[in-house]
Formats: C-alpha cells, structure tokens, sequence
C-alpha cells in the first residue's frame, strides 16, 4: 500500500515514525511519501522539505513566512494527489495539514483522509471538529475520552494509546547516580521545576516559580531544584537560573533528564503534556500557568472544562491542584508543594490518579504505533463514507 504523510513538529514525527513502523509490520512493501523529520526519515521517508518550515508557534513567527508556507501547503496537496495515495495521514500540526487535506481532496475527491492527534475540543473551540470532518474521515486518537467527541462531530475514530505510555523510564540506580553526579543526597527533597518549553512561557512563568520555590525552600531548607529545559531556550533557562537565590540544576541532555524524572519527589510545571511525563514517572505535581491578560479573557470565555490538566481529566479526578491566569501566584503555588512534602493522604491521592490515568493510556498494551497501524489499515478496508 502506499500512504502519504505528513508531521510538522519533532512530536508528530516520532508519532509518524511508530505508526511506519506499525504499518510496515503489517504490510512490509508499504510505500511511504510526504513529510517529517528524523524519526520517519528512519524508516524510509524521503521528505518532499525539511520539516523544521512547518514548526512555527504563533502570529509574529508565522506572518513573514505566511506566503512561503501557502505556497508548500498547494505544493503538498498537488503531490498528494499526484501520488493517488491509499491514504493521506496528516498528524497533529493542523493548520498545515488540515489546509492540504481540503485541497488535496479537490484536486482528488476520492482521497482518503486520516488525522493523528484529536483536536483539543473538550478544552475549547468545539467547532473544530466539525470544521475538521469536512476534510478528513478518521481519527487516531490519544487520549480514551476524544472518539466519542470526533464521531459526534461525523468521523470514525478510534483510541490508539498515548505514545508516553509506551516510553521507558529510568530506574533506581539511574535516579541515584543522578543525585550523585549533582550533589543532591540521597534523602534531600528533589524538586523539578518546568515552566515551559516556549520562550514566552518561560519568562511569564519563570520567576513566579523560582519565588514559589524560594518560599518553599524557607521551609524546607533541603530541598534541591533541578530544571530540565529543551534546546529552543535552554540559553534562556540557564541565564535566568543563574540569577535565581534557588540555585538549580539545569539539564538538557534527554537522558540527564529522564533520571532527573525519575529522581525528583514532587514538581512544580506549567500545563501541557509534561503532567503526563510527570505521571509516567510518579512524580506528584503542582501545575500553574498563566497567559497574557487579552489572551486570558478569550481563553476563559471559551474553556469548556474545569480543569486543563491531563492527568486530572484522563483519571476523572481533580487530584492534582492547578494555578491557572491570576491565582498563578507564589504563595497558593508554594502552599500546595509543601502539603505535598508534608501530607502523605495528598500524595497518595495523586499517585493513585496517576497510576489510573496510565493505565488508561495503554500502559502495558499493544504499543501505540501499531495499534495507530491496524486501525489505520481498518478505515481504509471499510467502505468510505457518504458524501
């Protein structure tokens, strides 16, 4: 069979290259056309031009390359339907992808259509998924709650596991040589401190959190930070963590991290994907986040849940307390850490939800890549759907 895919940031294209993986399992002449990065590289994509023209985050990086990038969205969608695919597999970065499944699907109507990621709608914007079943038949969701919400919006969709469960965690010995090799003993509260992987989040969230550690620290004077970062501002983290009275350890190197992970008692992070990291690792939390005052009064009139962190909606708990717009302040953020240190009930109560939220993450199933292949290979051997 021959697929053309599509990812446009390093987590869509290690989610591209587990399901090529999965599909060339299942079929080991499967052709693959498209676009990704190193990791579908790896199993035998040629992509059409570097990945990295996708990977843009907001309105001041996008509008200086917006022509550049309409101009690879009606190159991809030609290529598409040049190619005559047995399936397009767009994953998550929609505002490319889904824009080269419309046109695409002009230029060939009989194109199949499959999107890896659900949109976020049970957060916000609702809309989406009805606008997104314009273009695309069937979804391959990560979270257990999305299938029921894409159906209802006019696609198939099927849960294929969240790629965080299947990832390994470091071990004990790993933990200790961590502490060791950063002079943190053996019983000294490991504290992790996350406040973003985005520029902006680091400087909105960065000082509130070093002062929420600062007036921990005043009470528990053992405690040891460490912050891991990612390349895009890890030279950020490193000069305002020099400044910081917390003194932390910064650490970059994805193996340093995940034995910082696994040595750390409690975090303090921003909302997004790193509550499920945290969860994979046992690691009770604290989330706080905040964003600008325009962007909060939108956000807030459009949020449809009462909580945005994933291990609280995936367990159906409100186990892990959050800090969200203006109550993202030190002292309710540095109260909440230390009845985590000091109340054994609370950390049970999060270590519990978290478990649960793995568990229903597929933790210990079929690995997400190939169970993302068979429902794939389903939807393409089951009759399109009406039009």
């Amino acid at each position: 069979m021959k697929f053309f895919l599509i990812a446009g940031e390093p987590s869509g294209d290690n989610l591209g290259g587990a399901l090529m993986a999965g599909l060339k399992s299942l079929d080991p002449g499967a052709e693959f056309l498209g676009v990704g990065g190193p990791a579908m590289a790896a199993q035998g994509l040629e992509s059409r031009f570097p990945m990295e023209e996708l990977s843009l985050m907001g309105i001041w990086e996008v509008l200086p390359k917006y022509r550049a990038l309409k101009a690879r969205i009606a190159e991809t969608a030609r290529a598409v339907a040049e190619a005559r695919p047995d399936a397009l597999i767009t994953i998550d970065s929609p505002d490319f992808c889904l824009r080269v499944a419309r046109q695409a699907r002009a230029l060939h109507p009989g194109l199949r259509t499959i999107h890896y990621v659900a949109p976020s709608v049970w957060a916000w914007r609702a809309g989406r998924a009805r606008k997104m079943a314009e273009v695309i038949d069937h979804v391959l969701a990560i979270l257990p709650f999305e299938p029921p919400l894409m159906r209802a919006a006019g696609m198939s969709c099927d849960f294929v596991g969240h790629p965080i469960a299947a990832e390994p965690v470091a071990g004990a010995a790993e933990a200790a040589a961590f502490r060791a090799a950063n002079g943190i003993a053996p019983d000294a509260p490991l504290v992790l401190c996350l406040p973003g992987s985005r520029r902006t989040e680091v400087g909105r969230l960065g000082p509130r959190f070093d002062e929420a550690l600062i007036r921990l620290r005043d009470r528990v004077p053992e405690i040891r930070v460490v912050i891991p970062t990612v390349r895009g501002v890890s030279v950020l983290v490193r000069d305002m963590a020099r400044r910081w009275p917390t003194a932390p350890v910064v650490v970059e190197n994805p193996e340093e991290k995940r034995a910082a992970f696994a040595a750390a008692d409690l975090a303090l992070a921003a909302s997004g994907t790193v509550s499920l990291d945290l969860a994979a690792n046992d690691v009770p939390m604290v989330i706080g986040y905040d964003v600008a005052p325009l962007s909060r009064l939108v956000i807030g009139l459009l949020l449809r849940t009462d909580t945005v962190t994933l291990v609280n909606l995936v367990s159906e708990t409100r186990a892990v307390p959050e800090f969200l717009g203006r109550n993202c302040q030190p002292g309710p953020m540095s109260q909440a850490l230390f009845r985590l240190i000091e109340n054994g009930d609370e950390r049970a109560e999060q270590l519990a939800a978290m478990a649960l939220t793995m568990e229903r993450l597929g933790r210990g199933g079929e690995a997400p890549g190939l169970r993302a292949a068979r429902s794939v290979m389903a939807a393409i051997s089951s009759a399109p759907r009406p039009r």
